[in-house]
């Protein structure tokens, strides 16, 4: 479990680009045969990849949580950004295709991570908040998730938007989650920007080519900020900051929040005229 530590938005102004990809980017999260983690200070959000091969992985932070097991306190949404696998939740089996997620409650004890095939394995995004009471554990495939298309064309930002754990999907106690997929040719994401200063938010990137790359844009809105951004490469997003990006070419991510309240439409838009 690798930590950061959350940044004023004062001190952010001076920070280098090396500095900015330490504290916000998460370089190296799918590595096979291993579960990474990083915690977050921002809303105590932990986010994680897993590749299992030949052995199955635990959902285990050792002691760093300072808790008996990893859902003593939490709840978790994982998406499978991969081929097939599954998700061994206190003995019950959920599998899960390509991006298909699950979630979790609070309290479950064992969690395991496993690959249909092995030498093709599954690639599982994890993200966890904290929790107050046991909401049913359930998976929502992408074949049974409501789509919602937003943008055109003509703005670059043709997109599907699919919500996974939110109020009328998954029920959770504060996180939400979900997919966007932008079309061929359209490369924006939110933007027009917006902010939320009671919640937190995590981007993956993926389904990008190896040369593809995505100019992840944050910061205050008038006093912004961009990362570099490569496949399956998170971005960690203050409150206070906005979270929007170009690629050279389409591309898909994740979002997912945490934090004060529970409503996905809490946004304060940013007019392009005070972007800076």
């Amino acid at each position: 479990m690798e930590n950061r530590y959350a940044a004023h938005p004062e001190d952010f102004k001076n920070y280098t680009t090396e500095k900015l990809r330490k504290d916000f980017l998460i370089e190296s999260l799918f590595v096979e045969g291993e579960l990474n983690m990083v915690y977050t200070h921002y809303d105590r959000t932990v986010v994680g990849g897993a590749i299992p091969t030949d052995k199955p992985l635990k959902l285990d932070a050792g002691d760093f949580l300072r808790t008996e097991y990893f859902l003593e306190r939490r709840e978790v949404g994982i998406v499978n950004i991969g081929p097939k696998g599954k998700v061994v939740v206190d003995g019950e089996e959920f599998e899960l295709n390509k991006r298909d997620c699950l979630y979790i409650g609070l309290g479950k004890k064992e969690v395991t991570f496993h690959s249909e095939d092995p030498k093709n394995p599954a690639r599982l995004y994890i993200v966890s908040a904290l929790a107050h009471k046991e909401y049913p554990t359930k998976v929502l495939a992408i074949k049974d998730a409501v789509p919602t298309k937003l943008g055109a064309d003509a703005e670059s930002n043709n997109r599907t938007i699919y919500k996974y754990i939110h109020s009328e999907g998954l029920q959770s106690c504060q996180l939400m989650m979900g997919m966007t997929l932008l079309e061929p040719n359209n490369m924006w994401n939110t933007m027009p920007a917006h902010i939320h200063d009671r919640r937190n938010e995590v981007y993956l990137y993926f389904d990008m080519d190896e040369d593809s790359r995505v100019f992840h844009f944050m910061g205050q809105p008038n006093e912004t900020r961009h990362l570099v951004v490569k496949n399956e490469q998170a971005i960690i997003s203050p409150p206070w900051s906005i979270h929007s990006g170009v690629g050279t070419k389409n591309y898909t991510f994740i979002w997912a929040m945490a934090g004060e309240n529970y409503t996905f439409t809490d946004m304060d838009f940013v007019k392009m005229e005070n972007l800076k």
